[in-house]
């Protein structure tokens, strides 16, 4: 899987309050949850965010709550990939079973600039900088982790039989 996008970067301890604030949990509709994404800490990222685009983020992205609001909003909003340092561990897996691609690779992270071009390939864990020309290697995901990640989620995943 490839990724290109435009950079969108925050710091460190970015919430799950923060990326979807409480009084929106409400409701369950993706279009929803995105236009209210991120609102709290950058009022203009529902205006700036591009299909395809690519968070960057500092230590402990999505700390907070337990709630898979947070990372469908991010989703939803057209972000297609967060890189960070670091994730709350439930933010990971909620991430994951719903379809966001997220890596961990703190070189990347402090390599990319907000607005950077940003391509990622997660078949063989390489994030390149395009607006630099600089590369960072991590992890690939295990290859049925992107086929959960390709088919849209975990559930997708199970009911097309991706995985079992």
């Amino acid at each position: 899987m490839i990724f290109n996008g435009k950079s969108i970067k925050y710091g460190d301890n970015v919430d799950t309050d923060v990326i979807i604030p409480a009084r929106y949990l409400n409701t369950s509709d993706h279009k929803e949850l995105a236009s209210h994404c991120m609102e709290d800490i950058d009022k203009e990222f529902v205006n700036k965010v591009q299909a395809g685009d690519i968070m960057v983020a500092g230590n402990n992205f999505g700390c907070g709550s337990s709630r898979e609001h947070a990372p469908i909003a991010i989703k939803a909003s057209g972000i297609s990939l967060v890189i960070a340092n670091s994730f709350a561990r439930i933010f990971y897996r909620n991430s994951i079973n719903i379809g966001l691609a997220i890596l961990e690779c703190p070189e990347a992270v402090a390599g990319i600039s907000d607005g950077d071009k940003v391509e990622a390939d997660l078949d063989n864990g390489v994030i390149y900088n395009r607006t630099t020309g600089k590369s960072f290697k991590t992890q690939p995901f295990p290859e049925f982790i992107q086929k959960i990640i390709a088919n849209g989620g975990l559930v997708a995943s199970i009911k097309n039989g991706s995985i079992q």
